[in-house]
Order: structure tokens, then sequence, then C-alpha cells
């Protein structure tokens, strides 16, 4: 009885804080931005500066979760399945994403690329822009979801081990052919697992971002900083009603999460 009562409560201490800290903050977004009626919020989310923002947020993701998932399962396969010197640096520059400041990853982008960086003489020789531009935004958005593929799938292939592999190769298949045919249908959840992570972690970046756009407004502002642009000239509506865009976001990715999950549940079972 008395491990029924605690068993209990802590549910309900975790229901609740998770109702005050995720969800009414959530659904109070959701209100606001449709307060003064949907016309209202249609013209906030339709203006041309926020859908610039939106198309700007979803090509750094998607240019970032591509190159981040392509070196997630290079660096994972590499450091799961072969011994070379250097394997444990590796593994700790990886996770150095997770430790540093994403304003830190900002400023180190600007001591590297912009007017006070040692590559700037040779980035204007060549007029390639890359601090308050495009190249910048997408760079540090990179940066700051570098290791969440590779962090997802290095367990998953060390579990795995190497026998398959090396048995598929005594058989005569080759590298590409072993790792389709062999490793990926151990990972393929794992995988989606990491790339939903990034993705979601991509869509919100603001820190690093906010440092390297410039906040040129239609050019390099990303949907977080086009909120806030809106929430600084105290445009409150239209602030909450381009948050909701995000909010309705990491609602879709947590829903692909929990089926991705499911997935994998069943399958171990």
């Amino acid at each position: 009885m008395k491990e029924n009562i605690i068993k209990w409560l802590l549910i309900l201490i975790g229901a609740a804080f998770l109702g005050i800290m995720l969800v009414l903050p959530l659904a109070a977004v959701l209100v606001y931005s449709l307060r003064q009626g949907f016309e209202v919020f249609f013209l906030a989310v339709t203006d041309d500066y926020t859908v610039k923002a939106l198309k700007l947020t979803l090509f750094t993701t998607v240019i970032s979760v591509a190159v981040n998932t392509l070196f997630g399962v290079f660096a994972a396969w590499g450091i799961s399945k072969f011994q070379f010197r250097g394997k444990q640096a590796l593994t700790t520059l990886i996770d150095i994403p997770f430790s540093i400041s994403p304003i830190i990853a900002g400023l180190v982008f600007i001591l590297v690329f912009g007017r006070i960086g040692w590559a700037y003489p040779l980035l204007e020789a060549w007029d390639i822009k890359i601090v308050f531009a495009v190249p910048g935004i997408v760079l540090a958005t990179i940066f700051v979801t570098f290791p969440f593929v590779a962090r997802e799938l290095i367990p998953l292939m060390q579990a795995q081990g190497s026998d398959e592999e090396e048995a598929a190769a005594l058989m005569g298949a080759k590298g590409l052919r072993i790792f389709r045919k062999v490793t990926f249908p151990h990972i393929k959840w794992g995988l989606l697992y990491g790339i939903i992570l990034c993705t979601a972690r991509a869509l919100g970046e603001f820190g690093a971002v906010s440092v390297v756009s410039g906040h040129l407004r239609g050019k390099t502002n990303t949907l977080p900083l086009h909120v806030e642009i809106l929430f600084n000239e105290f445009k409150l509506t239209a602030a909450f009603a381009v948050s909701s865009i995000l909010v309705l976001i990491a609602v879709l990715i947590l829903i692909l999460r929990n089926i991705v999950e499911y997935r994998v549940k069943r399958e171990e079972r």
C-alpha cells in the first residue's frame, strides 16, 4: 500500500512538473498567437520576412542534417569497427559541441572567418563571404548539431561487434555491400533517431547563428532570430504566431521520435 502511494505521488509530481514547465508554456504560445484572430495570425506567418526566414531555416537544417548524417555514419563505422591510434581523441573531439556554449562557437567562427580572422584575406581574395552570410549560418548549425548522429550510432555499432562484417568480407563482399546488407539493418532505427534529434536541434538553433548571422532581415535571419526581432519590436502577437510554427514542427518531430522508439521496442521484443 505504501509503495503504491509513493509510486502515484512520484507520477503526479512528474506530471505536474511537465505540465507547468512544458505543456502550459507551449499551449500559451498557441493561444497568445491567436488572441487577435486568425486573420492577424495568418498575416504574421505569411509575411515576406517570415517566409524568407522559414526557407533559410529549412535550407540550413537540410544541409546540416545531410552533412552530419554522412559524417556520423562514417565516424561511427570507423570508431566502432576499426582499431587505430588517436581513436579516443577522435571520440572526445566529437563531443566538443556538447560542452561549448553556442555563443562561443559563433565567436570562434568570427575569429576565423570574420574581418579579424586569419582566413579573411584568403576569403576576400576569392570574394567569398562566410560571416554575416548564409554560409556562416550553415557552418554554425553544422557545428552545434555535429555529435547527434555519431553519438547515436557509435554505441549501437560497438554493441553489434564486427563478426558479421568479417564473415561477409571472407565471403567476398566489398565495403559498401557489407554496410548496406549487414551493418545498416542493425542501425537503421538508431540512424533515424539521430537524424530526428539533429533536425530538432538545427531548427531551433539560436546562439551560434545569432553571432554569425548579422541579423540582416530577409537575408540572414532564421526563424528563431526573426522571432527575437519581432519580440524586441514589441510585435508580441506576430512573435508568438511565428513561434507557433516552431512549436508545431517540434510536436511533429516528437511524434516521429515516439514512432521510432515504438518500432525499436517492437523489434527488440
